[in-house]
Parts: structure tokens; C-alpha cells; sequence
């Protein structure tokens, strides 16, 4: 009989299906589309591409990427696709950074404690 390998905890289920999400955040040109979105509400890829040194196709992909983790949506105006943010989705996200923050102050008061005892 072999040894019984150790359990591991399995994330929440919450945070796992939010994990494309922060994948989709990591990368630079996302995260600055992100941010655009945030600050100038609904863009077409025309001028979500103006600021940025890759092509109009490029910044759709990014977009297409966006949207398959649920950060933004595009509707079709005429010829024009309109991307918006998902708010809901941004606070799903906040919420686990916050949880995770917590479990790391909480963490650090621990250590704190054992520290200054001795």
C-alpha cells in the first residue's frame, strides 16, 4: 500500500471561476483597457486603440479576451462595437482581493504576536 498523499484545500468555488478574470487583469494592455473603460465609460475599438502601439485587430483580440472573463461587453451600434464594462463582475473581483487581504492581515497580526511575545 503506498502512502496516502496529503489533502490539499481546494479554493472556493467563487474564487476559482474568477480566476480568468485576474488572468485577464495581469496583462498590460488589458489592464489599460480596463482602466479606460473605468474612466471614459463605453468605447468603440477605434478609440480604445488610439493611445496604444498595436492595431485596431490586436486591441479586439484583447477585448475578445476581456469578455470571455466576463470584464466587458460589446454591442453592436451600426457598423461600431461599443465596449463597456461589467461593474458586477469588477466587484466580484474587489471582493476576493479584499477577502484575500484580510486573510493576509490576519496572517501578519499572527506573526506579529509570536514576534513580540518573546
Amino acid at each position: 500500500m503506498g502512502r496516502a498523499r496529503p489533502r490539499r484545500r481546494r479554493a472556493g468555488g467563487t474564487l476559482l471561476a474568477a480566476a480568468p478574470a485576474f488572468a485577464a487583469l495581469g496583462e498590460p494592455v488589458r489592464l489599460h483597457l480596463v482602466g479606460r473603460l473605468c474612466r471614459e465609460g463605453p468605447l468603440p475599438v477605434l478609440r480604445l486603440a488610439e493611445d496604444l502601439p498595436i492595431s485596431r485587430q490586436a486591441v479586439s483580440k484583447h477585448l475578445d479576451a476581456l469578455a470571455e472573463a466576463g470584464l466587458v461587453v460589446g454591442e453592436r451600434r451600426g457598423r461600431e462595437r461599443i465596449w463597456r464594462l461589467r461593474p458586477e463582475r469588477l466587484d466580484e473581483v474587489r471582493r476576493h482581493l479584499d477577502a484575500i487581504a484580510a486573510q493576509w492581515d490576519q496572517a501578519l497580526a499572527r506573526l506579529r504576536g509570536l514576534v513580540e511575545e518573546d
